[in-house]
This record gives structure tokens, C-alpha cells and sequence, in this order.
């Protein structure tokens, strides 16, 4: 992948290059986050393994070496497979289930149908943000992880709600794309959900020798751990 540590342009601009290269890095990041998950048991080390290049891309501007790349995923692969198959698991169950209700194999009709998807897309949601958390932790520490996305997810109710709506999104373009196309998606969606979670920075100014926020009603950059703990708008 390309590296984007060159020094930053001072008027801020991008053009069309700049574009055409992210977009070209999270195609392959999605290519070799598919090709690392097809075993089914190191899907969430591929997740997380993802999850963590695209947390670095988007805090340094760069990619990790592929040594420190492979180093993460050989690392996350045992404690991932449990997660793994936690996680195939659980949608086998859904996916089921709502197949069931919408064929009408299962009593309860169109409210019960929503309800379920309601569930599903939830925990989809839920999932979103695990994975964004591992990311942070270096591509492992899945139940500290899945502890730190559970609070923030009650804490900041409509921040679950966007990451619900990126992974819905997602799903829906999987179904509407060419086979082709779906591993391409993948590295999109690892950074659409890291740009609905983190928080911008807020410019500074400096009065009497201490950094403030230069818009008085502005907060500082949460991180995604302490996300769980702060209420977010």
C-alpha cells in the first residue's frame, strides 16, 4: 500500500491523485482482509488485523510495514478463532431465523420479522464498533473490546444507530454488487466505520501559555476507548 507520510500540502488541498490513492489502498486492504478471512476461522483476525491498519492510516497518514501487518495477524489468529466462530454462529442463528419468519415457517408474522431485523441490525451495529475498538488495540484484545463497545454503544445511542446504518448499507451493496466488487467493499466499510467513530480533531489556541479549544463550545478529540465512558452527542 502506499504510504501518505509525505509533508502535507500547507493550504490543506487534495486533488484527484490523493483520492484515486486511498481509494486504491482500501480496495487491496479489503482484497487481503477477504483472502486472510476465507479459512472462516481467522475471520476476526483478518477483521482486526484490518481494523488496526486503518486505525493507523487514519491517525499517522501512513500504512504499517507488512512485517508489523503479518506480525498482528499471526498474533490475533488463536485468540480470534473463538470470536470467529461466536460470530458465524450468531448470524447463522439470525439468518435463520429470519428466513423462518419471513417464509412464515414461524408464527409471528411482519412485526415479529421487524422486531428481529431491529435485533439484528443492532447487533450489526454492536459488531461495527468491537471491531473499530480492536483496531485501537492493535488488532487483539477482543473482550476488553467488546466491554469498552458495549458502553459506548449505551452511552451514545446515535453513534450506534450510524454504525448500524454503515454496516445495513454494506449489507445491502453486497447484495447489489457483483461477487467481484464484494471484497473491495470490505476495506471500504473497515474505514467507514472508524470515520463515524472518530472524533475530529478540534483546533487550539494557545491563551496564557495553555492549549484551549478556539471555539469555546468545541470539546476535545475523544478517543474510541473512552468513548464507553463519555456521553457523545
Amino acid at each position: 500500500m502506499a504510504s501518505r507520510a509525505e509533508p502535507p500540502d500547507p493550504g490543506g488541498r487534495r486533488d484527484w491523485r490523493d483520492v484515486a490513492r486511498d481509494a486504491a489502498d482500501l480496495a487491496l486492504l479489503g482484497i487481503l482482509l477477504t483472502l486472510a478471512a476465507v479459512p472462516l476461522l481467522t475471520a476476526a483476525a483478518a477483521a482486526g488485523t484490518a481494523s488496526a491498519a486503518v486505525h493507523d492510516w487514519t491517525r499517522t497518514g501512513s500504512w504499517p510495514s507488512a512485517r508489523t501487518t503479518v506480525r498482528r495477524f499471526g498474533r490475533a489468529v488463536l485468540p480470534g478463532v473463538p470470536v470467529s466462530l461466536l460470530a458465524l454462529a450468531g448470524g447463522a442463528l439470525l439468518a435463520a431465523d429470519l428466513a423462518a419468519l419471513a417464509t412464515g415457517r414461524v408464527p409471528g408474522g411482519p412485526a415479529a420479522l421487524l422486531v428481529t431485523a431491529l435485533i439484528a441490525a443492532g447487533l450489526a451495529g454492536y459488531a461495527g464498533l468491537v471491531v473499530v475498538e480492536v483496531g485501537g488495540n492493535g488488532g487483539g484484545r477482543w473482550r476488553a473490546s467488546a466491554r469498552s463497545a458495549a458502553r459506548a454503544c449505551l452511552d451514545a445511542p446515535t453513534r450506534w444507530a450510524a454504525l448500524t446504518g454503515v454496516v445495513a448499507l454494506a449489507g445491502l451493496l453486497t447484495v447489489l454488487v457483483t461477487p467481484v466488487a464484494v471484497p473491495i467493499l470490505a476495506g471500504y466499510t473497515v474505514a467507514a466505520l472508524h470515520a463515524v467513530t472518530v472524533r475530529r480533531p478540534v483546533p487550539v489556541a494557545v491563551v496564557g501559555g495553555r492549549e484551549r479549544p478556539a471555539d469555546s463550545h468545541a470539546r476535545r478529540p475523544v478517543s474510541v476507548a473512552v468513548a464507553g465512558r463519555r456521553e457523545l452527542p
